[in-house]
């Protein structure tokens, strides 16, 4: 039977309860938490930005959310069912991964890498081209990931012979291909240039509300998190610090008291929402 819990569950992409993580440590009874007591959850067709100073764990926090680590204490659960319990394969249909490190050492074709997204959907009784797992649809969907993502040009060259930037795109493309319910994303505007950044920020934008995909977005860029996620987590040495909108988080006070340094907030002349700027160079706490 559905009940209106159930449905709610379904439609919650995460929902993360005091959850606690440490990597490994050569001395058995220091254990200190790289995250702390960290709860949220996350919506279905909603983007939710990450920020935080250096070290903070926001690339911890989204190693946990893809299941690359595995939480200490706490639970995670992925549409209603624990993290901890799924098959990596099943995480892999649901969530797509791009990681800060796009570096590539074997130098497969662009084409190649983003068909490598269909992998957890695999035809195991298709074998005519390509892989051998791979079918026709799956290529139709690479193809059109690729072309999305303005890296079709690209197909035939190898990877490691990209710009950061291209091979940052390549790999959101190759994400896309999963065709996931779920994005998580580590600096995903680091290496691009201005133009591929407000693509990027736009496309993000139109999945999320044309196909209620749910986006976790990690960025040092303030401005990006504010202009376009819904919610946005402030982590502070592991800690939650500010959880909301973008005028309840990106605030001079608050941001100031994280990053311990001098910040200037006001409103976005066309989106009214908040913007930060460096103050002056006589002006630096």
């Amino acid at each position: 039977m559905t009940t209106p819990a159930n449905l709610k569950n379904q439609r919650r992409a995460y929902d993360v309860q005091e959850v606690r993580f440490h990597y490994p440590h050569s001395a058995p009874n220091a254990v200190p938490w790289v995250l702390q007591d960290v709860s949220f959850f996350l919506e279905s067709g909603e983007m939710l930005g990450i920020v935080g100073p250096n070290g903070s764990g926001k690339t911890s926090l989204l190693r946990l959310l893809a299941k690359i680590v595995p939480e200490q204490q706490g639970v995670i659960r992925l549409f209603g069912k624990p993290l901890s319990v799924l098959r990596q394969e099943d995480v892999a249909r649901d969530i797509g991964f791009v990681p800060q490190d796009v570096s590539q050492t074997f130098p497969f074709t662009v084409a190649e890498t983003v068909l490598m997204g269909r992998f957890p959907h695999r035809h195991r009784t298709s074998w005519d081209l390509g892989f051998g797992w791979d079918s026709r649809a799956d290529r139709a969907i690479a193809q059109r990931t690729m072309a999305t993502m303005d890296v079709w040009r690209l197909a035939a060259r190898s990877v490691t012979e990209l710009s950061g930037g291209e091979r940052q795109r390549v790999m959101i493309a190759r994400s896309l291909a999963q065709d996931p319910r779920v994005l998580l994303l580590d600096e995903p505007t680091a290496f691009l240039d201005l133009q591929h950044q407000v693509e990027i920020c736009a496309l993000l934008h139109r999945l999320k509300e044309e196909r209620g995909l749910a986006i976790v977005l990690v960025s040092h860029d303030l401005n990006l998190a504010s202009q376009y996620c819904d919610r946005v987590l402030l982590l502070d040495q592991g800690r939650v610090v500010r959880l909301g909108s973008p005028a309840d988080v990106i605030r001079q006070d608050v941001l100031e008291t994280a990053y311990r340094c001098r910040v200037l907030v006001d409103c976005h002349p066309h989106s009214g929402l908040p913007r930060v700027t460096l103050p002056g160079r006589n002006r630096v706490m």
